[in-house]
């Protein structure tokens, strides 16, 4: 039920908003995903990015499962073309884990942005769909 509901989200995003990313020297704080956690189990993922040039976003998120758990830090690079975005991450600094991805990012009122995007995980071999949101300034 609920990929339904986010995958209905998304649909109707895509359909509502579409508009040029100029990212260039702005900063970006949020959260790195918001989806794929229990209700119960709700974590903080802080998110920073900062836009190099206008279609070139790098960011640094970082995450800890829970306090048993190591913490984990993923470098992130967004390349904008039209209106989406290719994702690349490396979780952990470690390059055999790579994750691709592409997405659209939905800047709304004085900001705020949300950033759904499809995802595959190279090690595991795996699709999911992930939820970003923040502010932009």
């Amino acid at each position: 039920m609920k990929n339904v509901l986010m995958s209905f989200a998304l649909a109707v995003l895509c359909a509502v908003s579409v508009n040029a990313q100029n990212v260039k020297g702005d900063w970006y704080v949020g959260t790195g995903d918001i989806t794929n956690v229990a209700w119960t189990e709700w974590s903080v993922a802080p998110s920073v990015g900062y836009g190099l040039t206008d279609n070139l976003m790098v960011g640094l998120n970082v995450s800890q499962a829970d306090s048993t758990a190591d913490m984990v830090i993923d470098l992130d690079a967004r390349y904008f073309w039209k209106g989406y975005f290719v994702y690349g991450s490396v979780p952990n600094l470690e390059t055999d884990n790579l994750k691709l991805g592409f997405g659209k990012m939905f800047t709304f009122h004085r900001g705020v942005f949300v950033d759904p995007k499809i995802v595959h995980d190279m090690k595991e071999g795996t699709t999911n769909l992930m939820l970003g949101v923040g502010l932009k300034f």
